[in-house]
């Protein structure tokens, strides 16, 4: 036998006609594997902008809340006497507030809901105190306070005078002087609301002015009609 005869080569396997070969194979293998990683960290990045989202949201409504509810506490307490030095956060209080805010939205979220159960709190603080002074009634009812007696004070004296003198001369004279004090009136009630309670948050007065024009007219016209009334028939 010849040296050729006693060779054996190995037989060698060929591949099916649609089999990619072993590198492609892996290849795409890898390619799958990243793009399923990447599309979970789309997937989770999308809802992190989402969750973000919301909490801007929730952190700007909760704001507002917080805000509308310090406004009349504030000014209820600067009617009890508190100064405006102490309403106003320190430094320390603002740079330890910016550090609780570097967490993000969530965090800011965090902290507006501890100060609207703080305000809260005060809310009920300040309610434990007893009914409210006048100075923190609404505008009408306590400027009604000061031109009701203003308003009152001629056409009470007015009638006085017609019911003690009689259909006479006084009552002439005390009825012709009485014209122009609803005006007077009007001007001392605007003193009045301006010295006796604070101003709005804005810092001006809400002098309610129909409502004194009102009040110091209609007593004095309805008093002075009665006694021209009185003084014709008699």
């Amino acid at each position: 036998m010849s040296i050729d005869d006693a060779v054996t080569v190995a037989p060698v396997r060929q591949r099916p006609a649609g089999e990619p070969a072993p590198s492609v194979a892996a290849a795409w293998t890898d390619y799958l594997a990243a793009a399923r990683q990447l599309d979970g960290v789309r997937r989770g990045a999308a809802t992190a902008a989402a969750a973000q989202s919301r909490a801007v949201e929730a952190a700007r409504a909760e704001l507002t809340g917080v805000r509308a509810r310090l406004a009349p506490q504030q000014a209820r307490l600067r009617e009890l006497g508190v100064p405006a030095i102490s309403l106003a956060p320190t430094p320390p209080e603002l740079t330890e507030a910016a550090r609780a805010m570097v967490g993000g939205p969530a965090a800011v979220l965090a902290g507006l809901r501890r100060a609207q159960s703080w305000a809260e709190g005060a809310d009920a603080a300040l309610a434990a105190r007893g009914a409210p002074r006048p100075a923190a009634w609404p505008p009408r009812w306590r400027n009604l306070l000061v031109y009701g007696p203003l308003a009152l004070v001629v056409p009470v004296v007015q009638l006085v005078l017609f019911l003690t003198a009689g259909a006479g001369p006084v009552s002439v004279v005390a009825l012709l002087v009485g014209l122009p004090m609803p005006a007077v009136a009007f001007a001392a009630g605007r003193v009045g609301v301006s010295r006796l309670f604070p101003p709005g948050p804005d810092g001006r007065w809400d002098h309610t002015p129909r409502l004194g024009l009102l009040t110091c007219l209609v007593p004095a016209v309805v008093v002075a009609a009665g006694i021209m009334l009185a003084l014709l028939a008699g």
